[in-house]
């Protein structure tokens, strides 16, 4: 199993992950220390542990946000999707009623063209 070493905190960490992870894992690790990095600056120095545990807990709290914003988007989806298909129901009733329409005009029309063939005048010649 590849070992990587992260730094967080001024501090270097050791850490197995599967192969082919390993970039991701050094990714995730520097975007925790700019989380702890960011609280250092807001709060000051508070000891290492309260200062991980205070990052830990805003990247949980940015998770849950992020959680609640997809099931929100799951919703519209949902609704949207229903939208659409009701949509495309009236399109297709549409598209008959329309379909239906275009058969009796063709069937006037050809009545129409019975009726003139029937009373033209025949040519003599």
């Amino acid at each position: 199993m590849p070992e990587v070493n992260v730094e967080i905190n001024g501090r270097k960490y050791r850490m197995a992950c599967e192969e082919g992870q390993q970039k991701h894992l050094i990714g995730l690790a520097e975007r925790f220390d700019a989380h702890v990095e960011q609280l250092k600056g807001a709060v000051g120095e508070i000891g290492d542990t309260r200062l991980t545990v205070m990052a830990g807990i805003a990247v949980v709290d940015e998770l849950a946000e992020a959680e609640r914003r997809i099931k929100a988007l799951e919703s519209e989806v949902v609704v949207l999707t229903r939208a659409g298909q009701e949509v495309a129901a009236e399109i297709e009733a549409l598209e008959e009623k329309f379909a239906g329409k275009l058969d009796d005009a063709a069937k006037a029309l050809e009545g129409v063209a019975s009726v003139l063939d029937d009373t033209a005048p025949v040519p003599q010649g």
